[in-house]
């Protein structure tokens, strides 16, 4: 498979399959990223038809997969996936601040409890593990979080769990 990370709107007619979302907690500039038992990724998913935009299936997934409630939020990007015998579609990306944190529950997609780790925006793609698409994903993050949010994410306390 093949990523390209592009910071402009979805294209007409490219699919988006799943939104995903940079979670900065606003008093220390650290990023959520959710920890299933050593395999990581960031809090989101699937859209669903319900959902009314890309705010919606963030806010909804967040708050489902790790009880976060997460205020304003910002468009970033997308990444464009190539993978062999299927037709282009997009990942969308966004960030937003998370407000708080309600006490961990199953996911009730697959009853999972996930863990909520703490780090910095630096450190996360390599927790994440998904090299440079990564990279421009969480410096985007930290552009939108130092100039709309006035985060503090140059300078966050050391990485640790919210559970």
């Amino acid at each position: 498979m093949r990523y390209f990370w592009h910071e402009t709107p979805v294209p007409a007619g490219l699919e988006v399959t799943q939104v995903y979302g940079w979670l900065l907690c606003p008093r220390t500039g650290r990023v959520l990223v959710q920890d299933d038992d050593g395999t990581f990724n960031l809090p989101g998913g699937t859209p669903e038809a319900w959902d009314a935009d890309l705010t919606a299936t963030l806010v909804r997934e967040a708050f489902e997969e790790n009880q976060v409630r997460v205020g304003e939020t910002a468009y970033l990007g997308y990444q464009e996936v190539h993978r062999p015998g299927r037709a282009p579609y997009a990942q969308a990306r966004m960030a937003g601040v998370a407000e708080s944190f309600a006490e961990r529950a199953p996911d009730p997609d697959g009853s999972r409890v996930y863990r909520r780790l703490m780090t910095s925006l630096e450190a996360a793609p390599g927790v994440l593990g998904w090299g440079e698409p990564a990279v421009l994903q969480a410096q985007a993050a930290a552009r939108v979080a130092r100039a709309r949010w006035r985060l503090p994410v140059d300078s966050p306390p050391a990485p640790g769990y919210v559970d």
